[in-house]
């Protein structure tokens, strides 16, 4: 049980124990010698002894406790966590062993060990970098030579979700809803069409003709259903005359081969961290009161196994229907002249409700974005019943909430660098905020919390710092 516990909750509790200790038996004492006086007329001098003992006592143990606290288990704590950092989030910054002089040699000998490790750690990345060099020409020469032929190809896995797509696919499905790895292809088109194609070539193994209809009925694709050989799922082609769109240049190729043997199944709670999609958003609004002001603009990128999905992005301006204060624009450099003509928070919550559709949601300071979309989820016709993962409390678990845990600080422990002129906007606060979770993702599981439900039970215990950030 104390194991779940943190250190220095431990040692306050270690030092609660001494202090009760020593009441204890300095109580017990005075009452011997009481009774061995045998003296009623003493009762008043032992009992005032006994309350200059306890007071003395306790702001002797509370003083040591402080000293203790503030010298050794904060330092102890900020020194692993920047082990962990440098072990799992590929931080390269020197350890702080000024912060930990009191420590002796513990410090250094930490310092030392990440410095040797960093050194052979260095000499892996080159080799590695050499050949993601190579594999990165390769994928390069294959996206191009994709881009060119005339037809939308998408790699489904056997439950239909989607592990690859092409430039001319993604323009086949934003035609129905924004595209998405990992997202079921029941999200773009008709159930009954598509699985009956998929059971018959389940059971002849040779390549299907169908005709798929959008899930809105307003579309109809020529498509064909090829095999994979031996590996799961199937390739869903759509025929050029159906599918004749250019590729967007940005978004080429997108895929996660991974996704192919996944099962992800069950409650959120009882699922691995690397087996959920993330959807990590930011927002910027008109002032800093959920209950009364609105939404400007709306900024998201999705996390899947553990790495940001190039390409896979919002970034919207909302109509928030008043004026936009001059000191809210002069934070964000959104004016109103911008947000003329651009959704308002209906429509704008609804695409981003879709493209955080089966995920968990990600913020920084989660409950205050998230108080603007609930409080027009009526208007919107959705339920955000999302998992919500919030990046204030994962800094916290990992750091210490002794530490600050600013958007700021926490990409400077992490080494992630926000660019000026995307500070303060919606989609450049919530790119960082996605860096920052990828890099807190290993070292959690190297914390031993390996699924969301521990990850939640771990954040929980920190909920008051939220409550102080706003």
């Amino acid at each position: 049980m104390l194991t779940r516990l943190s250190l220095r909750l431990r040692i306050f509790l270690f030092f609660c124990l001494l202090a009760v200790g020593g009441l204890a038996v300095s109580s017990l004492a005075l009452w011997i010698s009481y009774r061995r006086v045998d003296d009623l007329a003493l009762a008043n001098a032992f009992v005032f002894a006994q309350i200059l003992i306890s007071f003395g006592f306790v702001a002797l143990i509370v003083t040591v406790w402080l000293l203790f606290d503030d010298n050794v288990a904060k330092p102890i704590e900020r020194l692993s966590a920047q082990l962990r950092t440098r072990a799992h989030a590929g931080v390269t910054t020197d350890v702080d062993t000024q912060a930990a002089r009191y420590l002796g040699d513990l410090a250094p000998a930490a310092a030392g060990l990440a410095s040797q490790l960093s050194g052979k750690t260095m000499d892996i990345a080159q080799a590695v970098a050499a050949e993601t060099t190579h594999l990165a020409a390769e994928k390069q020469r294959l996206t191009a030579l994709l881009t060119e032929i005339p037809v939308a190809m998408i790699l489904a896995s056997p439950t239909h979700k989607i592990v690859l797509y092409d430039g001319q696919a993604a323009g086949v499905l934003a035609q129905i809803a924004h595209p998405r790895l990992n997202a079921t292809l029941f999200e773009y088109l008709q159930a009954g069409p598509l699985e009956q194609a998929y059971e018959k070539l389940s059971k002849s193994g040779l390549e299907i003709a169908c005709t798929l209809t959008s899930i809105d009925g307003a579309q109809t694709y020529s498509a064909r259903m090829k095999p994979l050989g031996d590996a799961p799922g199937y390739l869903l082609v759509f025929d050029d005359s159906t599918a004749n769109i250019a590729p967007e240049a940005a978004r080429p190729l997108v895929y996660d081969f991974d996704l192919l043997s996944s099962t992800t199944s069950g409650r959120f709670e009882t699922l691995a961290l690397q087996d959920l999609c993330f959807v990590v958003f930011d927002t910027e609004t008109t002032g800093l009161l959920p209950h009364k002001d609105e939404i400007v603009q709306i900024g998201a990128v999705r996390v899947v196994n553990g790495r940001i999905v190039d390409g896979e992005q919002l970034n919207m301006l909302v109509d928030p229907g008043v004026p936009i204060p001059p000191a809210s624009t002069r934070v964000h450099k959104i004016s109103d002249n911008m947000v003329q003509g651009a959704p308002d928070i209906t429509q704008a919550g609804r695409i981003f409700h879709q493209f955080a559709q089966h995920a968990v949601i990600v913020a920084h300071n989660a409950p205050f974005d998230m108080a603007f979309l609930r409080r027009h989820a009526n208007r919107m016709g959705v339920d955000w019943d999302h998992p919500i993962l919030d990046t204030v409390l994962l800094s916290a678990v990992l750091f210490g909430a002794s530490d600050q845990h600013t958007l700021d600080a926490l990409c400077e422990r992490l080494e992630i660098a926000i660019p000026h002129d995307l500070r303060h906007t919606a989609l450049g606060d919530a790119m960082a905020t996605a860096q920052a979770l990828v890099k807190m993702l290993p070292m959690l599981h190297a914390r031993g919390m390996t699924t969301f439900g521990a990850v939640i039970e771990a954040t929980r215990q920190h909920g008051r710092l939220l409550e102080d950030l706003n």
